[in-house]
C-alpha cells in the first residue's frame, strides 16, 4: 500500500531524518523476516536495542519515563517489572524515536529528556505472542502527543505506532483491551474488522474495559485517515438489532450476556466509532 493514502502532516515527521522506527527486543524475539506485507510506509531501517545489555537501560528509563507520564492521569502506568517480566522477555516494544538532539523543546520540557541518549522514544507499543497460533495480545500504546501541545504533535504517531509493530513482526491476529470512552477505541478499531470478545470486564481493573480481536487487514487502515475503505463490512456483516451504549453499564453487562451465550461472533464499525462522539451509541453487528 502506497504513501500516497497518508496525510501531509503525517508525512512531515515520519519523512523527517532524525525519526526512526525502533524495536527493543531481546535478541532470541528478533523476527526473522519482518515486514512481508504489501506496505511501504516504513522504508527506514528500525533501531535495535537489547534489554538484556546495560547500555540500553537509558533507552528502557526513556521509554518508563514516557509511559509513566503518559498513563498517570488514567491511574495505570506500568510497574518497571512488568515492564521486563511480562512485555520484553516474551514480547518486544517498538515505537518511534528521535534523535534526541533535534528533540522540540515542548518534548525536552515535558519528558526531562536523558542528553547523554543518541535516541528518545516518542512512542512506545508493547505486543506480546499469545498460545494461540499466529495471534498477538497488544498490551500498551502511548506517546508523547498526550503531553504536549495540540500544534506541536506528532500527528498520527500513536496509529503508525502500532501500525508499525503489527506489520513488522507479520501478525495475522491481535488481542487488546481498552476502555469505553477511550480515545483510543478510535484507532484500536481500524486495524482489522473489531470483533469484540468481552463488552463488561469485571475482572480486570476497570469493569468498563473492552476486550477485542481483529484479523489484520492493512487494507482497512487508511480508513482512518479519512479513506473509507470498508465497503465490504456491510456486505459481510449486518445489524444484530441492539445497541452498544458507552454511558451505560446496563448495557455492557446486556452485551456481555449476549457474548456469553455464543449467539454470533459481534463486531463494531470502525467508522461509526471514528465519525461519533465517544459516548455516542454503537450499533452492534454479527455475520450475515
Amino acid at each position: 500500500m502506497s504513501k500516497e493514502v497518508l496525510p501531509d502532516k503525517l508525512m512531515k515527521w515520519l519523512g523527517d531524518p532524525d525519526i526512526r522506527p525502533y524495536v527493543f527486543v531481546r535478541k532470541k524475539n528478533r523476527v526473522k523476516d519482518p515486514g512481508q506485507g504489501p506496505l511501504d510506509w516504513f522504508e527506514k531501517q528500525p533501531l535495535y536495542f537489547d534489554p538484556l545489555r546495560m547500555e540500553n537501560v537509558g533507552f528502557a528509563n526513556a521509554i518508563l519515563n514516557l509511559e509513566g507520564k503518559a498513563f498517570d492521569a488514567s491511574g495505570m502506568p506500568m510497574e518497571r517489572w512488568v515492564f521486563y517480566d511480562c512485555a520484553l522477555m516474551p514480547g518486544f516494544v517498538c515505537g518511534f524515536a528521535a534523535r534526541t538532539k533535534s528533540l522540540p523543546a515542548s518534548v525536552i520540557r515535558v519528558l526531562g529528556v536523558d542528553s547523554s541518549l543518541e535516541w528518545t522514544p516518542l512512542s512506545l507499543f508493547i505486543i506480546i505472542p499469545s498460545m494461540v497460533n499466529g495471534e498477538w495480545v497488544a498490551h500498551n500504546l502511548s506517546s508523547v502527543n498526550a503531553l504536549i501541545p495540540k500544534e506541536e504533535r506528532f500527528w498520527g504517531i500513536g496509529f503508525m505506532s502500532k501500525a508499525f509493530g503489527l506489520w513488522y513482526a507479520n501478525i495475522q491476529t491481535c488481542c487488546g483491551m481498552t476502555q469505553w470512552k477511550s480515545p483510543a477505541l478510535k484507532l484500536h478499531s481500524h486495524y482489522g474488522y473489531f470483533q469484540i470478545l468481552t463488552a463488561y470486564t469485571p475482572v480486570h481493573t476497570y469493569s468498563k474495559t473492552v476486550t477485542y480481536r481483529l484479523n489484520v487487514d492493512t487494507n482497512l487502515w487508511p480508513g482512518f485517515f479519512g479513506h473509507r475503505t470498508q465497503t465490504d463490512f456491510i456486505e459481510s456483516l449486518e445489524y444484530s438489532g441492539f445497541l452498544i451504549e458507552p454511558d451505560s453499564e446496563e448495557s455492557m453487562k446486556h452485551f456481555q450476556a449476549r457474548l456469553e451465550e455464543r449467539e454470533n461472533d459481534y463486531f463494531l464499525d470502525a467508522q461509526e466509532i471514528l465519525d461519533k462522539p465517544l459516548d455516542a451509541a454503537l450499533r452492534v453487528y454479527q455475520r450475515k
